[in-house]
């Protein structure tokens, strides 16, 4: 399996200014090849795409100085535009699962600008990465590189800050659990709460927010184009980095903890695009970052051999008692405990659906175990027919 390892590394100011140019020769390709694509009738194909933005367009006055960069990078960016109509159109069709994708759009110079260099336009010396016409780099190696790269991208963020990704064959990883399976419940007060009990505090997050807040209410008043401008914007591509990085340091050390614990983990299927839908939870919903956490847990779970399910969105977790199955209905979000009307035992609410979670996720793993949970809900439901039959024959 494919895996992508990113290290940061600091540029010299040589290196700084052939990143600028690389970066902006790649956007430029990118935008005049999708320049082509819109005007045109149909689509054409990627080595036509290739010959009118680099090899004609480097013949050109307007455009010579595309020769001063490696070549490498203008095709992936060609490459990559195709890519993003193919998952456009399978995306229109149907062919694609998840959320509808867009149509390409023209790439901006503020913001991530990135150049992908393939093999034959890197090789790794030592410590260093040569990348063409760019020099020997020293990334800060965090940790080593489990095989041969084939591919590497440079990138700088909005907030100035370069890394460089290296996309990698990692072999899977064969690891005893601790425990057969767990359920978790996700929620915005609470990250997670496992069905074993144990609960996982989110990262506050209200700090770092509240000052972008302010700051974006000041960059709505300031000039376009001014210094001042491009300092505020500065600062608060800054502080979301800040809250991305915290979340996702928080995000791994999590999933991995329950990836190699556990031997199955189940998920709740989510309605997140309609949950953000309220204006009054959609910031603070936005800022968990529960699909992301769902992403990691099923990478992390072919990585270590476990067994990754997601629940459907349908099952009324919150509304069963998780050891009698006794039904009591919908509840208020503000009531936090239950205590059940049938073997009166008290519930923390979100404790309860998480062991919800796991069982009907067991269930879809095991049959006896489906079984034996859709017996007692046949049972329930012929006491209550009994129970109708004879209030009826009473009347």
């Amino acid at each position: 399996m494919k895996a992508r390892y990113q290290y940061r590394f600091y540029p010299t100011n040589q290196q700084r200014q052939s990143l600028a140019q690389l970066f902006g020769c790649v956007r430029v390709v990118w935008n005049d090849a999708l320049a082509i694509c819109q005007q045109s009738e149909k689509l054409p194909s990627n080595n036509d795409l290739q010959k009118m933005v680099i090899t004609q367009a480097k013949k050109t006055e307007a455009r010579e100085w595309l020769a001063r960069v490696s070549n490498i990078p203008l095709q992936q960016s060609v490459a990559d535009l195709g890519v993003a109509y193919k998952n456009f159109f399978d995306s229109l069709k149907g062919k694609r699962k998840g959320k509808k994708v867009g149509s390409p759009k023209f790439k901006k110079k503020t913001g991530k600008q990135s150049a992908r260099f393939r093999i034959g336009g890197f090789s790794i010396k030592g410590r260093e990465i040569y990348l063409t016409k760019i020099g020997n780099i020293k990334p800060i190696w965090s940790r080593e590189l489990p095989s041969s790269p084939s591919s590497v991208t440079a990138i700088k963020d909005a907030a100035n800050r370069y890394f460089l990704s290296f996309v990698v064959e990692v072999e899977p990883v064969q690891l005893d659990a601790e425990n057969q399976s767990i359920g978790i419940d996700l929620g915005i007060k609470t990250f997670a709460v496992m069905s074993d009990g144990s609960k996982a505090q989110s990262p506050n997050y209200s700090k770092a927010d509240r000052k972008i807040r302010q700051l974006q209410k000041r960059l709505a008043r300031q000039q376009k184009g001014s210094n001042r401008r491009n300092k505020t914007r500065r600062q608060i591509a800054k502080l979301h980095n800040q809250i991305a990085d915290t979340r996702k340091d928080f995000l791994h050390k999590l999933s991995t903890k329950v990836v190699r614990e556990n031997q199955a983990i189940i998920l709740e299927d989510l309605n997140v695009s309609g949950l953000v839908k309220n204006r009054r939870l959609a910031r603070a919903i936005s800022l968990q970052g529960w699909r992301e956490f769902r992403t990691l847990c099923e990478a992390k779970s072919q990585k270590f051999g476990r067994v990754f399910h997601v629940i459907s969105r349908w099952e009324p977790t919150s509304q069963i008692c998780s050891k009698c199955g006794y039904k009591w209905g919908k509840i208020d979000l503000k009531v936090r405990s239950v205590r059940c009307l049938k073997c009166g035992t008290e519930h923390d609410r979100d404790e309860n659906a998480a062991k919800n979670i796991n069982q009907v996720g067991i269930g879809h793993c095991h049959d006896s175990k489906r079984t034996q949970r859709q017996s007692k809900t046949i049972i329930a439901s012929g006491e209550a027919a009994r129970s109708r039959s004879d209030a009826q024959g009473i009347r």
